[in-house]
């Protein structure tokens, strides 16, 4: 098999590639895999280095929403994993043009492209985020979408263009949805890695409010094992939702983090909460279960150690991220 993997020099999706290069998930031994990245701001091919040297792996810059491009990659692959997107909340509350032209006008390109080209099958990955706010309970995959912010909007769009093709053309495409990520190479902008860096300098960080959203962590490695069970085995249509039934308050999980970097809460300061914040995030993970096998393997406690660890041991990899983004 040759997989299209999109957004692949990310955060995620260089996890995704390198496992399956690595030959880590049943059913994808052996695939060579193309990446298609924009390179803007989060995407790093640093995150590739491990694997650049892999005969069954290519690297190509390009844009999702450059549909000549797109139909030069389409009938040499067999599957796209698509995972290039906007995806920090703060930024889209600021401006939500490029989310809606990455998150939507993106994925409609690459949905025309696999239509044009007769791709073989699609995986779309979405987040939580679509499904608005949950005060109890967890939302199963039929649950209403009722996104609050613009950029979990545009995956609300995007998600609903891939179920259309399916309705529509009859495209094999299935959609993932996946609850709050972490693990190495995390773009320091987000919650964790910021957290860890900015303590590892005795830098203060800023937590929104008193601290009460909850959000249920998953480590990356278990996300995108999730996928490559969908990409194999899901089926064409479906949406299955991936989560790592670890919940916490933002409170709890900085007092974790202080923990585990030596320091305590006079490195904490409270800023103005963010608009339109979500309170709870919950997803119902039975139907990945009951149908692939699904489970996470990553014990929280463990997984957070060791992404501290690895902040500790790669300056070198986030230093020039947080100088260049000013953070």
């Amino acid at each position: 098999m040759k997989i299209l993997v999109t957004g692949g020099a990310g955060f995620i999706g260089s996890n995704f590639v390198r496992r399956t290069l690595e030959d880590a998930y049943p059913g994808l031994e052996g695939a060579e895999v193309v990446v298609l990245d924009a390179l803007t701001y989060s995407g790093n091919e640093a995150n590739l280095a491990r694997v650049a040297d892999s005969p069954r792996y290519t690297f190509v810059k390009g844009d999702i929403r450059d549909g000549a491009l797109l139909d030069t990659l389409f009938p040499e692959v067999d599957a796209v994993v698509h995972f290039a997107a906007e995806s920090h909340v703060d930024r889209s509350v600021r401006d939500a043009s490029i989310f809606v032209e990455t998150n939507v006008l993106g994925t409609q390109q690459l949905l025309d492209a696999a239509l044009r080209n007769d791709l073989k099958r699609f995986v779309h990955v979405s987040t939580d985020e679509v499904y608005g706010s949950i005060a109890e309970g967890s939302w199963a995959e039929d649950r209403p979408l009722e996104p609050n912010s613009p950029y979990s909007a545009s995956k609300a769009g995007s998600d609903l263009l891939a179920r259309s093709y399916h309705r529509t053309h009859g495209l094999n495409v299935s959609i993932t949805r996946c609850s709050n990520n972490y693990g190495p190479y995390h773009f320091p902008e987000k919650v964790i890695p910021l957290f860890v860096t900015n303590l590892i300098d005795d830098v203060h960080v800023p937590l929104y409010g008193e601290g009460n959203n909850i959000r249920d962590w998953l480590h990356v490695d278990d996300h995108t094992r999730g996928i490559a069970m969908v990409l194999v085995n899901g089926r064409a249509g479906e949406i299955y939702n991936i989560g790592g039934g670890t919940e916490l308050t933002n409170k709890e999980l900085t007092e974790m983090l202080l923990e585990a970097t030596g320091k305590d809460w006079s490195y904490v300061d409270r800023v103005q909460d963010r608009l339109g914040h979500d309170l709870r995030y919950s997803v119902d993970i039975s139907k990945i279960r009951d149908e692939l096998g699904y489970e996470p393997e990553v014990p929280f406690e463990k997984g957070l150690a060791d992404v501290v660890q690895w902040y500790r041991d790669n300056r070198e990899w986030w230093q020039p991220l947080k100088e260049r983004a000013a953070l």
